[in-house]
């Protein structure tokens, strides 16, 4: 009988053991205390640096700081059911982002989540958002523009395509506008457009998707929203994820434009996370790496070389000033890593001068390089006349008698001042902004009132489009550069039809 039962027993063991699953080892922690957006978790002594970390009821966190007694996570999600004492667990994988074809036309989160409502975003690909930059030798020279449609940047502060060109101005200049107008004229390009917005209202976003959509660029476009409500560990990997995206396409031989609005709230949400995490400060109260935050991004714009695909990934950072003072800590810091930056005006602002480009103050170190050889001919002296004109501008004030040069020549910079603004939502194309700028330096506006130059500008477009395709299509496709004979062409049907409309 004993003999039997233990015959069973073993059985029974036996059977138990076979259907039992192997064993999986998982590093288990427990958080020991936790703040806004952040904790600090023990027990994690095999934990990597970037590594997401899973807590309960799906909260996810990222490992931010590491210390021989504990690791300091930043929160993803809201960590609203979580409490001291809680447990979490390794993932053992790094924050990744979906990218492809599926992500064009849809607005996601840095982790990759819709925002739209139209289902979860196809493709199998992902990519790290933290990826090392392009090697130098794997990059080639920027020399193709990437137009902007306006023509006070097409014209004084060309942007190649690969550049990092800064956009920085007060609160309220009208900087995210100047981001938006490049993004709409790329539409008909092959450029692919992302726009990444960091601790922005909810409302200034769901505007700038709306413009998109109206304007036929949103289908091959990429929003990507971390708002002022998120947590500030999702706003400081949205633009990192936003260019992970970016460099899918750039490395499929792709241009991209990649928009970061704005980089101070990055900066304000990362200095937010390491004051929480008990960095120790530095100027400002940001913490010490807070120049390499900004540099390891902005350095993943390029252009990369035939070998690699010749794609190109261009990044326009937006970065808000106080009071005009662009020596501020961030303002510096982001100057100093871009390749040039626009700079929007209070007082042209406050002017009704739209866009408030300040033209003085505003550089691209790529130059001439980034624009068509037609346009390149042009602009040399224009750029010359008008800095002259701003600084006899301000003698003029004081009211001194002024020969009739002098005159001539005042008359001739607020014509270009006048050319220079330009509506919103109305990208000028390349061929017509070197028609006008013809008009404006061989004088053809110099008598025209300055209440009529809009009016005149209409006229010139109209002649230029009736009588020029050809020599518009040959600009555009650099075929063609500006000849003495074309100039005169040109200014003769100008002069002839103003003549006839104007009056």
């Amino acid at each position: 009988m004993f003999k039997t039962m233990a015959q069973q027993t073993k059985k029974v063991l036996e059977t138990g053991l076979k259907a039992q699953k192997k064993p999986t080892l998982r590093e288990v922690s427990v958080i020991q205390s936790l703040s806004s957006g952040t904790a600090e978790v023990t027990g994690l002594s095999g934990v990597g640096l970037n590594e997401l970390v899973m807590f309960k009821e799906n909260v996810l966190g990222m490992v931010h700081t590491l210390s021989p007694t504990h690791v300091g996570v930043v929160f993803l999600t809201p960590p609203t059911p979580l409490k001291a004492g809680d447990k979490a667990h390794r993932t053992g994988r790094i924050l990744d982002v979906p990218v492809g074809s599926g992500v064009l036309g849809r607005v996601i989160n840095p982790l990759g989540e819709p925002l739209d409502g139209l289902g979860g975003v196809p493709g199998n690909k992902r990519l790290p958002v933290e990826r090392p930059a392009v090697a130098i030798m794997d990059r080639a020279p920027v020399q193709a523009p990437l137009q902007t449609g306006l023509k006070v940047i097409d014209a004084f502060t060309p942007i190649g395509r690969g550049q990092r060109e800064l956009i920085l101005g007060d609160r309220q200049t009208g900087k995210t506008a100047i981001a938006l107008d490049t993004m709409l004229n790329q539409a008909g390009t092959d450029v692919i457009c992302i726009y990444c917005a960091i601790g922005q209202r909810a409302s200034s976003t769901a505007h700038v998707i709306e413009t998109l959509k109206k304007s036929g660029v949103f289908e091959q476009s990429v929003v990507v929203v971390a708002d002022g409500k998120d947590e500030a560990g999702l706003q400081y990997i949205a633009p990192y994820a936003a260019t992970s995206i970016g460099e899918y396409f750039m490395e499929q031989g792709k241009d991209v434009l990649v928009i970061y609005d704005d980089l101070t709230a990055h900066a304000r949400a990362y200095r937010q996370l390491s004051l929480l995490l008990k960095t120790p400060p530095g100027r400002e109260a940001y913490p010490g790496d807070i120049f390499y935050l900004h540099a390891r991004l902005l350095e993943r714009a390029t252009h990369l070389n035939a070998k690699l695909g010749g794609g190109s990934l261009t990044a326009l950072p937006i970065v808000s000033t106080e009071a005009g003072n662009i020596s501020a800590y961030i303002p510096t810091n982001i100057i100093s890593i871009t390749d040039g930056q626009i700079y929007l005006s209070t007082p042209l602002f406050q002017k009704g001068q739209f866009p408030a480009v300040d033209t003085g103050r505003s550089v691209s170190r790529v130059g001439g390089d980034a624009q068509i050889p037609a346009y390149r001919s042009l602009v040399g002296a224009l750029k010359l006349f008008y800095a002259q004109f701003e600084e006899l501008e301000s003698f003029a004030k004081f009211g001194t008698t002024l020969d009739e040069a002098t005159t001539k020549q005042l008359k001739r910079g607020q014509v270009i001042r006048a050319i220079m603004a330009q509506p919103q939502y109305e990208p000028m194309p390349v061929a017509d902004q070197i028609a006008v700028w013809v008009a404006v330096e061989e004088g053809v506006l110099d008598d025209v009132p300055e209440t009529d130059i809009s009016k005149a500008q209409y006229i010139i477009l109209k002649t230029f489009h009736q009588k020029f395709l050809r020599t518009a299509k040959a600009w555009e496709d650099k075929k063609e550069k500006l000849t003495a004979g074309v100039r005169e062409k040109l200014v003769n049907a100008f002069q002839n039809a103003l003549e006839k409309e104007m009056k």
